[in-house]
């Protein structure tokens, strides 16, 4: 699907939604919409077609926008939002959604100062102009990119998936060559997983990588510190590659040295809830199901209180993004959909395991490295 594509398809959001046009200003749904790389840009997006649609940046980025956003007529602006809104103005836009969810009180009551507005009524989160020329109305109407980006397309899957690769070849080699070893500290153990998977060619780590060793593991979000790994830990490691603005995200716990009984244990059930989990994961299926169908082996080996999170989450042009995995999700599973399955299950000052792939719904499972205890 082109960026073009996409924009149409929005446009069918904006006609049901009464709408016509939408100020985008969420960044990475300007991306999406355009392609645009930037930190400043915004797109008008006009429900009466490509030829009335407006990117906006500002003069730092013109060459860039000339080779990432061809297809729409720019408008160069430092003040890129308000610029936009004038030229919805000037286009007769009379209703024009706002992305309320990405844009502070502040943001709005500028933009609707900027556009001669007065609100129409407490909490609506709207406003009018009626000065002679055209009538606008700031309408709030957020999610609407949200609900498109929620399906990959084949170009967005390619990403993801190449990602992912770049992320397992990083680990396979840390491991190969040593890197994994006593006297390692997370810290180090965390900035040589980033500094390989950008030789690989990532643009940078997904997120702040999680290297947790010993009790450490225990912490489902344990930042990376100068504690040294010791022989017989359990070591977590939680990250992934950034292609493009695509995130990967795997999660695999190992022991270093020989594994205890214990450790053995606890591996083997966290591993078979996520087989679990994994095998549910398909379209039509409700994600409070997947969840369950995780969740319930943890419970049924009464480790369930041990298991504090939700089973994932979608990935894409954000690490954490719709759809939510989890016992209080009302989100259902639709093809194309990528998200991760990860449960965790987490003794205090002893350690954790928590086992993460990525998955395409009706798809393949994009993260490839081995799931088999491994011992160090």
């Amino acid at each position: 699907m082109t960026t073009a594509a996409r924009r149409a398809a929005l446009r069918e959001l904006l006609r049901t939604a009464g709408l016509d046009g939408l100020l985008v200003t969420d960044l990475v749904n300007v991306r999406y919409l355009t392609g645009f790389s930037g930190s400043n840009g915004a797109v008008l997006v006009a429900a009466s077609g490509e030829a009335d649609t407006r990117f906006g940046t500002d003069g730092r980025y013109t060459a860039r926008a000339a080779v990432e956003v061809p297809d729409l007529e720019p408008v160069v602006e430092r003040a890129t939002v308000f610029a936009l809104a004038q030229r919805a103005k000037d286009l007769g836009v009379h209703r024009l959604g706002f992305e309320s969810d990405a844009v502070t009180v502040e943001a709005h009551a500028a933009l609707a100062a900027a556009l001669d507005t007065t609100p129409t009524g407490p909490g609506s989160g709207a406003a009018a102009s009626d000065t002679g020329t055209a009538r606008v109305e700031l309408v709030r109407a957020p999610g609407l990119v949200a609900q498109l980006r929620v399906v990959k397309d084949a170009g967005e899957i390619a990403l993801l998936r190449r990602a992912c690769e770049i992320a397992d070849a990083a680990l396979h080699a840390m491991i190969a060559e040593g890197g994994v070893r006593p006297g390692r500290t997370e810290r180090e153990i965390a900035l040589d997983l980033e500094f390989r998977m950008r030789g690989l060619g990532a643009d940078g780590p997904s997120f702040d990588s999680i290297v947790a060793t010993g009790a450490h593991s225990a912490i489902p979000h344990h930042a990376p510190s100068d504690t040294a790994v010791s022989p017989g830990d359990l070591l977590k490691l939680d990250f992934g590659a950034l292609v493009e603005g695509y995130h990967s995200d795997m999660t695999r716990t190992l022991v270093v040295g020989r594994a205890a009984d214990w450790q053995r244990e606890l591996y083997a059930l966290v591993h078979a809830a996520q087989a679990a989990g994994c095998a549910a994961v398909e379209a039509g299926v409700p994600t409070k199901d997947v969840d369950a169908a995780s969740r319930d082996v943890i419970t049924a080996a009464g480790r369930g209180a041990e298991f504090v999170h939700g089973l994932g989450h979608g990935v894409g042009l954000v690490i954490h993004e719709a759809p939510a995995l989890s016992a209080a999700s009302r989100d259902v599973l639709e093809a194309g959909m990528v998200v991760t399955v990860e449960p965790g299950v987490y003794l205090p000052e002893r350690g954790g395991v928590r086992i993460e792939d990525t998955l395409v719904v009706e798809g393949e499972t994009l993260t490839g490295f081995p799931k088999e205890l491994l011992e160090v």
